[in-house]
């Protein structure tokens, strides 16, 4: 099992990518990426236009593991209810048809924000906040969640494990802090790599950095 950390710097900003990679596994066996997911944003073409002005289009910064997405060198400040702020909250590529915040626990307790667990894209009736760009201020309604842990994985990915889209699962994390998370809900879509996302604080409180084996596995 070799251990991969991305850049320091982009792990504070972004998203923070610890790859644990299972070597010497059976034949086939799919080769497996936990990633955490720092705070970040996803912006509709709109909204980045408000944010920082008419036809502009956000550069992307570096490459994520899932092919075509990516951080982009643009930040927003987000403002919560308590009038309390997270000055530098990195913006995802490529824009998406709904803008979305999404958040640590520890981030809408400082924010003053009761952040509900959803799925991405299930904004429904969740709480909003304040979106502050160089040119400009969205009053954002719904689309602040707190993500709930997933994996994404290939329509091969999931025959080899067999689970559905939908279907959840368990990931067993050696380290001084072992743990198993449980309720790992399934994303099958096609051209997906397998990876897991956990937040910062699922992350730290399992002491991911230093997990020496990872395993994913149905309950």
């Amino acid at each position: 099992m070799a251990v991969t950390t991305v850049d320091r710097k982009l792990v504070e900003q972004i998203v923070r990518e610890i790859v644990l990679r299972h070597l010497g596994g059976p034949p086939g066996k799919p080769e497996l990426v936990v990633s955490i997911s720092a705070r970040h944003v996803h912006l509709s073409q709109q909204d980045v236009e408000i944010l920082f002005g008419p036809g502009y289009q956000l550069t992307p910064m570096k490459a994520l593991y899932q092919e075509g997405f990516y951080a982009a060198e643009e930040t927003v400040m987000i403002v919560g209810p308590r009038r309390r702020m997270l000055p530098s909250v990195r913006i995802l590529g490529p824009p998406r048809k709904q803008t979305q915040v999404e958040l640590a626990f520890t981030d809408g307790i400082s924010l003053g924000i009761d952040l509900p667990v959803r799925q991405s894209g299930d904004l429904k009736g969740t709480p909003g906040c304040v979106i502050v760009g160089p040119a400009g201020v969205i009053d954002l309604k719904e689309g602040v969640i707190r993500a709930e842990r997933h994996v994404h994985m290939s329509p091969e990915d999931a025959s080899y494990y067999g689970v559905k889209d939908g279907d959840h699962m368990c990931l067993r994390v050696q380290s001084p802090c072992p743990t198993i998370f449980e309720g790992v809900v399934v994303r099958v879509n096609e051209g997906m790599k397998l990876e897991v996302h956990l937040d910062t604080d699922e992350g730290n409180a399992a002491d991911l950095d230093h997990a020496e084996f990872v395993e994913l596995f149905r309950p």
